[in-house]
């Protein structure tokens, strides 16, 4: 990633997180502050409806405390009374009436018949006024259509109705006032609150859910708008969320004193985003501009700065690639430095590494060397002792034998002081070592090689299956008569990128524990082995190839011993040899090689 862009990165970054925080707070704020205003217009119109509801249960008084009570209901004057109130409030009411308990009309205002259908007795607020007659009962809006007379239209009503005492010719009785208010005074003092064109509006309902005003009251009568009314007025006062056909929304309920109406306010959701449209386009016009300062800001920075970077490390990805360019030096005094300090820095890596290599590679040659160099001496005694015995004993043929085999593997052993050579003369030289070791033990043991031919042609650590099979007989088949069958097996072939040699044998084997200690120091080198063992063998092959390699050694007690060579099976070509017996691992096949 370039200066540039990481600057612009970093930059327009920090102004998208400031910006969401910022609109995070914005839009909590505004949810907030449309709800804090809704309760607010909600709690002036509860107000507003409660004075008038308060109005007119004061008529309501009026009229029974000043008129009812004082007249008796067949005097003249009750009537014309009940008119006094009635003008003095004319713009709120449509009417008021007296019934005595029975339904019929004793007096009204204005003066009208009464109708004979409906029946009075089985309207709702004349049963309600009767059954709680401790209270004032208000009903929905309804059309009154109680009274006969031409000029007295239908109206739309509100009625308050309450059971009063009255007395007909001194004898006292139960009667109902009747005062019906006009419907469009509640209806004004909801609809100046209903002209938000945000979305949000006002309905007011009972406490059954029965709607007494709503802005689309015609619609939810056709059936072509909806309202959960009964859900509403059956909350406590409080702000809740609800769904309603797929859109979420708040909703605000506060009921209404002497009435248990519930006043309702509903915001959609929809109605939080109008407030922060304008916010959402200040912070993408803001992000714009910055972004477009950033780009600017960013192009002088990379003609000072970033070119002259991009071209140190340029010359810093050839050097890592393999090649030797002359490190860029220019641009500020500071990129000047560090061209030279990096220039400096590799020219003293290039000459420590070559020191360290060569290091290397003469104490790998010493110390391969110094292991090589024991192996030879012990055996190549004993072969030429046997070899004197066969003579003296005029067993010439068995001679014969025993030098050629001797030959063969001492030329492969010189290998012209090599430390590599193929798998296939590795086996060479070890079955001229195990042709010998039969003659000197008169055939008491089998020996077979079960070898892949595909793995002839692979590098191999010169004299790794001696010590091996040496060991395998002196501690394994070697004391076993020729009836107990003794035999030494040994197989190779790749596995997946490495080569895998197995040396079993079904001698005497070993414990657990000795088994675990054979390629340790705590390892005991036996008096009639090489004087080099397993240990040997495994630090050899680990000096050359790495840690992954080596040996691995399987026994069980009297079931014999299995020992796994495994190492990189590296095509065998003067070139990987130069290269391994320099200290260098070149490619194995199939895989990467390292140095």
């Amino acid at each position: 990633m370039t200066i540039m862009s990481a600057f612009m990165i970093v930059t327009i970054t920090l102004l998208l997180v400031t910006s969401m925080l910022l609109y995070s707070r914005f839009s909590l704020s505004s949810h907030e502050t449309i709800i804090q205003n809704t309760q607010s217009v909600m709690k002036q119109t509860q107000e507003n409806l409660e004075d008038y509801l308060v109005s007119m249960r004061r008529i309501s008084d009026a009229v029974n405390f000043n008129v009812i009570a004082e007249y008796d209901v067949s005097n003249p004057s009750l009537e014309r009374e009940m008119s006094l109130i009635y003008e003095s409030y004319r713009d709120r009411l449509i009417s008021i009436a007296l019934y005595d308990r029975s339904g019929s009309l004793i007096a009204s205002v204005p003066v009208v018949s009464q109708k004979t259908e409906p029946n009075v007795t089985k309207q709702a607020w004349f049963i309600a006024a009767l059954s709680r007659i401790e209270n004032m009962h208000f009903s929905t809006p309804h059309i009154q259509n109680l009274f006969d007379d031409a000029t007295y239209s239908y109206h739309r009503v509100i009625s308050l109705s309450r059971a009063v005492d009255i007395t007909d010719s001194e004898i006292p009785k139960t009667g109902v006032l009747l005062v019906d208010m006009n419907y469009s005074s509640v209806a004004q003092i909801l609809e100046q609150i209903n002209s938000n064109k945000n979305g949000q509006y006002y309905y007011l309902c009972d406490g059954s859910g029965n709607i007494i005003y709503h802005p689309r009251q015609v619609l939810i009568a056709e059936g072509l708008a909806s309202e959960d009314s009964t859900m509403a007025a059956a909350r406590k006062d409080g702000v809740y969320e609800d769904w309603q056909n797929g859109e979420k929304r708040i909703f605000i309920v506060q009921t209404i004193a002497y009435t248990g109406w519930k006043l309702v306010g509903v915001i959609p959701a929809k109605s939080f985003s109008y407030g922060i449209i304008n916010v959402q386009l200040f912070l993408v016009l803001l992000l714009l501009l910055t972004a477009m300062t950033s780009l600017a800001v960013s192009r002088l920075v990379a003609g000072r700065i970033s070119r002259p970077i991009l071209r140190l490390n340029e010359s810093v990805k050839a050097y890592e690639a393999g090649e030797r360019p002359q490190i860029y030096i220019g641009g500020s005094t500071e990129i000047r430095h560090l061209g030279h300090s990096i220039q400096t820095s590799y020219e003293n890596n290039e000459a420590l590494m070559q020191q360290i290599v060569k290091e290397q590679s003469e104490r790998r040659r010493s110390e391969f060397e110094a292991l090589q160099s024991q192996i030879n001496p012990h055996f190549l005694y004993n072969t030429l002792d046997s070899i004197t015995w066969m003579v003296e004993g005029g067993k010439n043929k068995d001679a014969v034998i025993m030098i050629s085999e001797l030959a063969r593997l001492l030329r492969i052993s010189l290998s012209k002081g090599h430390t590599i050579i193929s798998v296939e003369d590795e086996l060479l030289h070890s079955r001229s070592y195990m042709n010998i070791q039969k003659v000197r033990y008169k055939e008491r043991f089998a020996v077979e090689f079960c070898i892949d031919p595909e793995i002839h042609s692979y590098c191999c650590v010169k004299l790794i299956l001696q010590p091996i099979l040496e060991n395998a007989i002196y501690y394994g088949v070697g004391n076993m008569d020729e009836d107990d069958g003794g035999k030494i097996t040994v197989t190779g072939k790749k596995e997946g990128t490495d080569i895998v040699i197995l040396i079993a044998d079904n001698g005497n084997g070993m414990t657990e524990e000795e088994a675990a200690n054979v390629l340790t120091n705590n390892n005991i080198v036996h008096k009639h082995g090489s004087g080099v063992g397993l240990v040997n063998v495994h630090s050899r092959i680990q000096l050359i190839f790495g840690k992954n390699y080596g040996l691995k050694v399987e026994s069980e007690p009297d079931c014999g011993t299995t020992i796994t060579i495994r190492f990189p099976a590296i095509p065998f070509t003067e070139e990987d040899r130069s290269l391994l017996e320099q200290g260098r691992i070149p490619q194995k096949e199939g895989g990467h090689g390292d140095e």
